[in-house]
């Protein structure tokens, strides 16, 4: 049991190193393969018409932040 631990931990370590070796080599971060949800045509996570309840209270709080900057 303690053998497979100690084989799995090692085979994490391995790939974790081998991830970070373009950083550690051209400090260069990981990065997605895909171009992510812009090259979707989508210009959210969700794409929904309209933004959630959430959504309109962070956006009311950061509009009262912009408002009491000019201010």
């Amino acid at each position: 049991m303690m053998v497979t631990f100690l084989l799995t931990f090692a085979v994490f370590v391995l790939v974790i190193f081998a991830m970070s070796l373009g950083w550690l080599i051209k400090r260069k971060s990981i990065q997605g393969s895909c171009g992510g949800i812009a090259s979707l045509g989508l210009e959210k996570v969700c794409d929904c018409p309209e933004p959630c309840d959430a959504r309109k209270k962070r956006m009311a709080r950061e509009a009262q932040r912009q408002q009491n900057r000019i201010l």
